[in-house]
């Protein structure tokens, strides 16, 4: 609705542009014979009131186009997030991450700009060149060949900026890319020395991006200078060809002008549009590439809430690979925890631990007929994520924090949070203290990714992240890698009242002090089940298949011997605390 009444201003400013060429031909024609005084004021005011409408009416749909524009961003800017959220995960990332939002903004700042006006007056080309035609014919066989001229280097423009636009979006994606990742790994490029060679290869993604946007600015810019100095020719051509058929008695000399200023009108719109093809063309490829990725990721509403889980976690027959992929790492998985159980998933590098419990919490989603994840009989995709996610705390490997304050990051960024429930889930994680001891306590921000806090603090901090809320799932990836002692116990305290409320967790662990507080192992091998059981029992059968060779130390040296074994005295009370622990758990 609102693009027709942009076409509706666009209609009656293509008509009162003619004002200017009426004037004249009014000037020419009649006030200068008769000279009329009174004639000439009287159409000088109509003059002005005209180009007051014109003015107005051009105001009007400059500020249309802006708003739809907003439209149009605040209609999918939605569905543009979730899409950046869901792609990493849904599918092999062939792309910028960020490419959808920057698609948004083209779209936007084109409409914006010129570009769309022009589209809007190029169909008025055939009116106008039929008024010329109607001075004299002459004039208006001119204009047709002029304006077919310029119509076949607006097509040339298309050819020729078609696949410098391509590689232009191309290497600018791969640019962003490049310097995020640089971004990310700053402590590591400065701790390692790799700033020289860093900087080499960003002089060569650069280079390739400048190469590629010089390429796009050539095609378009030469083509638009042509198409200027063909308008300007075209307009003082007609001029001569006017006055000729004027000095052959054929043509008035209101009319000669006024043929000039229409066919300068007429041919405006082509010149406007190839000066802009640049972004036109951006603006297609944009609306092309959210196309195909909306369509990808369809809306899917959930009419029908189901209740909250609290009995039982089913996995049958699960396959998973990482988005994209068909290989699975994760083959034929299948087990089964009921409400309070704790199992701890363990396994060598490589076995497919992290991507099991991606699976269960729904990050990545099982490969077609590749069994399912169930909580409460029903497969996670049957509540809507915000519904379900309320019911699942996660803690990745790699702890991400946003940029806003600990009790945001706690809170899980819910608005409608409550002090108690947030202070509540710092205390289960054992940080309560930590945080009052920070700058401003709980209104500590945190910083871009939790810059501002140590790897340890960071973890704990997603660990009470994860059981904000009591959530029935509580899914922990080494939970442990980054934590003291303290934080241990804290852990282990953490699992505890998981389970005592009737909660499952499932812990990912390295180290034996994460399996503290649970009652089940899974033992993974190549992304397959080798043992599920009671703790004890699947700990000893994995130990017993581990072939262990004796290994014999090497000799000390003579004047090491002494302090080797006042070492090991004093170390004696503590290796007995260290064993009694170990037969605990």
């Amino acid at each position: 609705m609102a693009f027709l009444g942009v076409g509706l201003f666009s209609g009656i400013i293509n008509i009162l542009v003619l004002t200017g060429s009426m004037y004249m031909l009014q000037v020419y024609d009649r006030v200068l014979p008769s000279r009329s005084v009174g004639t000439l004021i009287g159409i000088t005011i109509v003059l002005v009131l005209l180009y007051a409408a014109f003015g107005a009416l051009d105001f009007a749909r400059t500020r249309t186009l802006s708003r739809i524009g907003i439209g149009i961003d605040r209609q999918l800017r939605a569905r543009v997030m979730e899409a950046v959220l869901l792609v990493p995960i849904r599918g092999k990332q062939t792309m910028d991450a960020l490419q959808p939002v920057r698609d948004l903004d083209q779209i936007r700042s084109f409409l914006s700009g010129l570009g769309p006006t022009a589209l809007f007056d190029l169909p008025w080309l055939p009116i106008y060149i039929g008024l010329i035609y109607l001075l004299h014919p002459m004039l208006g066989l001119f204009a047709i060949g002029a304006a077919a001229l310029l119509v076949a280097l607006t097509i040339l423009t298309e050819f020729k900026t078609k696949r410098p636009a391509k590689e232009a979006t191309k290497s600018i994606s791969q640019r962003h890319a490049f310097t995020e990742a640089a971004r990310r790994n700053a402590e590591v490029v400065q701790a390692m020395g790799l700033g020289g060679r860093l900087v080499a290869r960003w002089e060569k993604v650069n280079e390739r991006y400048l190469v590629d946007q010089v390429a796009m600015a050539d095609a378009a810019g030469g083509i638009g200078a042509v198409s200027k100095v063909l308008r300007l020719l075209f307009q003082s051509g007609i001029l001569g060809l006017g006055a000729y058929l004027a000095i052959k008695g054929e043509l008035s000399a209101g009319s000669l002008i006024a043929g000039s200023i229409i066919l300068s009108r007429a041919l405006a719109p082509i010149e406007i549009a190839i000066a802009n093809w640049k972004g036109f063309v951006g603006m297609r490829q944009s609306i092309g590439r959210l196309d195909t990725l909306l369509k990808a990721l369809p809306d899917r509403e959930i009419t029908t809430a189901l209740p909250r889980p609290s009995r039982r976690l089913e996995v049958k027959d699960l396959s998973v690979a990482p988005p994209g992929e068909t290989l699975p790492i994760v083959s034929n998985v299948s087990f089964a925890l009921e409400a309070g159980d704790g199992v701890g998933v363990i396994g060598p590098s490589a076995a497919g631990k992290s991507t099991l419990i991606r699976a269960l919490v729904g990050a990545w989603a099982p490969l077609p007929r590749g069994g399912s994840v169930r909580l409460d009989g029903a497969t996670l995709d049957q509540w809507a994520p915000e519904a379900i996610g309320r019911d699942i705390g996660y803690l990745p490997q790699a702890v991400d924090l946003f940029d806003g304050t600990v009790a945001e990051n706690i809170s899980r960024l819910d608005p409608q949070a409550t002090s108690e429930a947030v202070v509540a889930a710092a205390t289960l994680a054992g940080i309560h203290d930590m945080i009052v001891h920070l700058p401003q306590g709980y209104e500590t921000r945190v910083g871009d990714a939790g810059m501002m806090l140590s790897a340890g603090q960071r973890q704990r901090l997603g660990l009470a992240r994860a059981l904000y809320g009591d959530p029935f799932l509580v899914v922990l990836d080494e939970p442990n890698s980054n934590l003291d002692t303290q934080g241990d116990i804290a852990l282990t305290s953490a699992i505890r009242s998981v389970r005592d409320r009737k909660g499952i967790v499932i812990v990912v662990a390295h180290r034996p002090s994460a399996l503290a507080g649970l009652d089940k192992v899974l033992a993974l091998g190549r992304g397959q089940v080798q043992a599920f059981g009671p703790r004890d029992e699947v700990l000893k059968a994995v130990l017993q298949s581990v072939p262990v060779e004796p290994v014999s130390p090497p000799p000390l040296p003579a004047f090491a011997a002494p302090a080797a074994a006042a070492a090991m005295r004093a170390l004696a009370p503590s290796l007995k605390v260290v064993a009694d622990n170990a037969s605990a758990v």
